[in-house]
Order: structure tokens, then sequence, then C-alpha cells
């Protein structure tokens, strides 16, 4: 199995497109140790020919322009994307299946609530449902993923809850929203047989039993939004709290680091981070304690294969 990051940052991207804070302008200038990053999504493949992504984030387009092994490869249209698996309703999580319009067929699978977004809004039905297929899936229930034509891919999926909340825009005007566990934030389970691979880009907090349900990963991508929780505050660019806005610090006693301390999974790697976060500084001391904790910062490119 291969997994390929296809982008590691949160919204808006590294550099995100109207910041001028330190690290977007190093980024800005070239500054290796500031590499630009896309939005959140990877892609995965049993056997290197057919892929399934997982999110579809706005700049989709550009991250399959910078991946060769998603370019056509027969007639004069085609795709290696056999599916999007959604790990929530989020614009960007959901926006890029637009690109995706032009009548190729591929299968989108979702929980049952972030399908019913999709369903919402006419503008997705620019994706045919003749030729795209979208299925609900069942959360904590194994379902094979098959390629277009229905044949066995050699993956299977499972989708399950992880603390979150609604998407932005359907939170209730001056509420703060609960953090739940249900269909609209969840992890995805991505399975050989063999091997187990986890993408979980968006998580409030580590439970007891997420660390029971990840013991013996062989991979494991996570929330790596916020350093510290106030740190949009602290820099002056915004108002709320990574908790706030559904994510749990990556460093602190009561953050990422220290939740996984006792949970060996041979390969460890944040997505999803913010532009805000000084872990995507690679000269910075929070890289350096991501990286003594057994951790990587993701990295557009970046590949694991198991």
């Amino acid at each position: 199995m291969r997994a390929v990051i296809l982008g590691a940052a949160a919204g808006g991207g590294f550099p995100q497109w109207n910041s001028n804070a330190e690290g977007c302008r190093r980024a800005r200038a070239g500054d290796p140790a500031a590499k630009p990053r896309n939005q959140a999504s990877l892609a995965v493949s049993a056997d290197g020919d057919h892929w399934f992504l997982l999110n579809a984030t706005p700049d989709l387009r550009a991250q399959i322009e910078r991946a060769p092994f998603l370019h056509p490869r027969h007639g004069l249209r085609s795709t290696p994307i056999a599916g999007v698996v959604l790990t929530d309703g989020n614009v960007d999580a959901i926006a890029g299946l637009l690109t995706l319009r032009e009548r190729e067929a591929f299968t989108i699978h979702a929980t049952a609530s972030v399908l019913g977004v999709l369903d919402e809004n006419p503008v997705f039905e620019v994706l045919a449902r003749d030729v795209v297929a979208r299925e609900a899936v069942t959360l904590d229930v194994p379902r094979p993923l098959r390629l277009a034509g229905g044949a066995p891919s050699g993956l299977a999926l499972t989708l399950f809850a992880v603390p979150g909340k609604v998407p932005l825009y359907l939170e209730r005007p001056g509420e703060a929203p609960a953090i739940i566990e249900g269909e609209e934030t969840v992890g995805a389970m991505i399975s050989d047989g063999a091997r187990h691979l986890y993408f979980i880009p968006g998580c409030a907090r580590v439970t007891p039993s997420l660390l029971a349900r990840l013991a013996g990963a062989d991979a494991l991508f996570f929330d790596g939004t916020m350093w510290r929780d106030d740190e949009m505050i602290r820099a002056g660019i915004g108002t709320k709290t990574g908790l706030r806005m559904g994510h749990i610090s990556v460093g602190g006693e009561n953050g990422t680091l220290a939740a996984f301390r006792d949970c060996p999974i041979p390969h460890r790697i944040l997505v999803h981070i913010n532009n805000s976060n000084p872990i995507l500084l690679s000269d910075s001391p929070e890289h350096a304690a991501v990286l003594a904790a057994g951790w990587r910062v993701g990295e557009d490119g970046m590949e694991i294969t198991l």
C-alpha cells in the first residue's frame, strides 16, 4: 500500500493568500526552511495504478498536476482516481470535488451526514449522478473500496467518529458549537488486509477509545493544526482558539505529542497544519520537538509505503 501526501497544510494553504505573517513571508521568499504546502489531502493505492483521495481540497487541480501518478494515461480523457473519501463537510474537504466534474467515473465515499451537505447544495450536481456515485458509509463498518467498474481495488475503508464539530458555515450565529462525536467529523482507516493506515485531519481531543483503536496501526496522519491552543490570538491573526475550531494542539501537556507518548506507531505524521503553526518552519524549536517525539511534519509529496 502506498500513501502520498498531496497537501499537508490547513485551510488556506501555506503561504495563505492574504497572510503577511513571518512564516508566510519566508515561504514566499523561497526560504528552504519554510516549504510551501497545499491543503490537507492524501492519495492511497494498493497497486500504484488506481488511487483514492482522502478529501478533495480547493487546490486539488494543483495537487493533481504536481503528482504524475494522478495524470491521465489512456485515451483522450481518463483518470487513475477511483474514488474520494470525505472526512467532513468543511469547504476545505469538499470544494475540490467541483474540479472533478468533467464526467469521469469515480465514487464519493462519506457518511450520510456529509453526503447530505452535498445533496443540499445544488452546485455539486455538476458531478453527474449517472457518472459519479455517492455511497453512504456507516460508521465502524468496514467496506471494500471498488474501482469504477466494480472490480476490487485491494483496499477497504472504515470510517469512525472522532471528537469534532459541525462545519463553520453550519454553526449558529453567536453560539460556540459543541464538540461532539458523530458523522460530522470522522477519521478514515484504509487497509489492504495486512496493513492499516489512519487519516485523521481534524480531531478536537485524543480519547482513550481513540488510542485503543489506533493500537497496532502502521501509519497515522493526524491533525497538526495548532502548536498551542491560543497561537492565533497571540499572533494577532484571529480570535478563536484551536479547540473552538475543533482541533487539538500539538504541544502542551494535553496535546498530541503527550497523548501519543505511549502509543507506538511506526509512521506518525502531522498534517492539516495551519500557517500560524511554527512546526512548518524546519529551523524552529517546535519542529525539533516534533521530531524528538518520533513524529514527522507532513510535506507535500511525502510518501509512505507499507
